[in-house]
């Protein structure tokens, strides 16, 4: 498998696809001006406590407060306020913690009011952006994500990630962190981290260490509310987060987001520096790479896969759900439980890949078609979860229900990424919606396939002019149009002819 991350940045935004096998597998949208992004660090003013909740809400600078739960305080929360007020204060000299006395750690059974109170300064970070009418949740446990590992400041302990399962390379690497972390600093070393040589490590955990250093520095003389520390753009986060061996290009159409792809790259994996390209063509790059379509078909209410069977996707306030239907797929030498099997696999696929791409959070709840046997319920439970392996949000799946409903949880940490796939109507002069123009050929080709199987001789289908036109129209090296090149395919004669008659998106075929 190989990954491709395309980029186009545009005047108000950045949209990044990343593509898998040329396939769309995550895509993201990112503000020039998005200053609460997950991993930010603010210095927060307490603006009110909630006993009841055992929480506080705090201004980070942001329209709403954000929510702070006395849990998220952290275990080293006295620590972290001590050298905040010395590094405002300027009393500290060091962003090292060799010499810096701990305080007691936090009780995880007490009260925000015994803790902090109004008006209090914070060391935070946001760990969910703000969602609807909710504020960014903040947690004062930072931690500091780098490409093999996260730095914990104030916690000596190393754990390592549990699908490392080798015991010998476990105790490597526990072993080599030990020796190489500064001191009055805790480590979790990510799944990456496998097999990779010291010196690779002892890079990324001093690139880690210079932003701790920097975030000091920005404490020195800070006001609340201010940015003391900014997360990766989206683009450096997905590189951090998936840079292996199997990475294979990234396209961008800005010169100035090159080079500051290339200087992350070149701190992280210099060998990758060169992957980074910079496209010049005037097609759009994502009609280029084929992301468009892609986007269209997949962002909608009713998602298509092969051979007819779809997936209707609904959002609410409280949970998403998801209605798995087999269309047109029955295999008349199977019975209705095998065939419900393979329905539902094929479903659980695409859902699984539809949780990643537009990044649902909360509850889920996915209704596949009824299965009888409790062998494959459980079949489908296992792949379901095979397929939602490589999601690294926190998520879990539960088994399905005697009515063939399976229920998932998902985190999330910004909100669901919602797409609008219709176009203006240009028959009623964009007062109506039609669905996207960029799938209509597809359909058409999907029709013809059908057709093939089931009937001799030759195809005719009558569409709009326009529609015609552009089917018909011959272009390219060899001036062949799509007509004739599906008649290459389909080895039949494929006749395309305009109707009047017809809407826009509407085809029939003729006898």
């Amino acid at each position: 498998m190989k990954y491709d991350l395309i980029i186009d940045s545009r005047p108000t935004e950045v949209a990044l696809a990343l593509l898998r096998d040329g396939l769309l597998i995550e895509f993201h949208k990112e503000k020039h001006d998005n200053d609460f992004s997950v991993g930010d660090i603010y210095l927060a003013k307490v603006r009110k406590t909630v006993p009841g909740l055992n929480a506080a809400f705090v201004n980070v600078g942001y329209e709403r407060d954000g929510f702070l739960h006395y849990l998220d305080l952290g275990a080293h929360y006295n620590s972290y306020k001590k050298f905040t007020h010395q590094a405002i204060n300027q009393k500290l000299n060091t962003a090292s913690l060799k010499n810096f006395k701990k305080e007691k750690t936090l009780d995880k059974k007490g009260a925000i009011n015994n803790v902090i109170k109004n008006g209090d300064l914070l060391l935070t970070q946001i760990s969910k952006e703000p969602i609807s009418t909710k504020g960014p949740r903040l947690t004062s446990e930072i931690s500091l994500a780098g490409r093999y590992m996260v730095l914990l400041p104030f916690s000596d302990k190393v754990s390592i990630s549990q699908k490392i399962d080798d015991s010998k390379e476990q105790s490597r690497l526990k072993k080599l962190i030990r020796s190489i972390k500064p001191h009055g600093f805790g480590v979790i070393i990510r799944t990456v981290a496998k097999d990779k040589k010291v010196a690779e490590l002892d890079r990324d955990l001093k690139n880690l260490y210079k932003k701790w250093q920097l975030i000091t520095k920005n404490l020195k003389n800070a006001k609340p509310k201010s940015k003391i520390h900014g997360e990766l753009n989206k683009a450096s986060t997905i590189l951090r987060d998936l840079l292996g061996e199997k990475f294979n290009k990234i396209h961008v159409n800005n010169d100035q987001l090159k080079t500051e792809l290339q200087e992350y790259l070149s701190k992280i994996a210099p060998e990758k520096e060169k992957n980074v390209k910079l496209y010049k063509k005037s097609i759009p790059i994502f009609q280029e790479f084929n992301v468009t379509k892609q986007i269209k078909s997949a962002f909608g209410k009713n998602v298509t896969m092969k051979k007819g069977v779809y997936l209707v996707i609904e959002h609410t306030e409280a949970l998403h759900v998801i209605d798995v239907n087999s269309g047109k797929k029955v295999d008349a030498k199977k019975d209705q439980e095998e065939n419900a099997l393979i329905v539902n696999l094929e479903a659980a696929h695409e859902v699984a890949r539809q949780l990643r791409l537009r990044d649902m959070g909360g509850i889920i709840v996915v209704d596949f078609i009824d299965m009888k046997e409790e062998k494959n319920r459980l079949i489908l439970t296992e792949k379901l979860k095979e397929f939602m392996r490589k999601d690294k949000a926190k998520h879990n799946v539960l088994p399905p229900t005697k009515f063939g409903l399976v229920q998932i949880t998902r985190q999330r940490v910004k909100p669901v990424m919602n797409i609008d796939t219709n176009e203006s109507c240009p028959m009623c002069s964009g007062n109506g919606k039609i669905d996207s123009s960029l799938l209509l050929v597809d359909k058409i080709e999907t029709k013809i396939n059908k057709l093939i199987s089931e009937h001799e001789g030759s195809i005719h289908i009558s569409t709009h002019p326009f529609t015609a036109s552009y089917l018909n129209q011959k272009k390219g090296w060899f001036k062949s149009s799509i007509s004739t090149k599906w008649s290459k395919k389909f080895k039949r004669k494929i006749l395309i002819t305009a109707d009047e008659r017809l809407h826009l998106l509407q085809y029939t075929v003729v006898n």
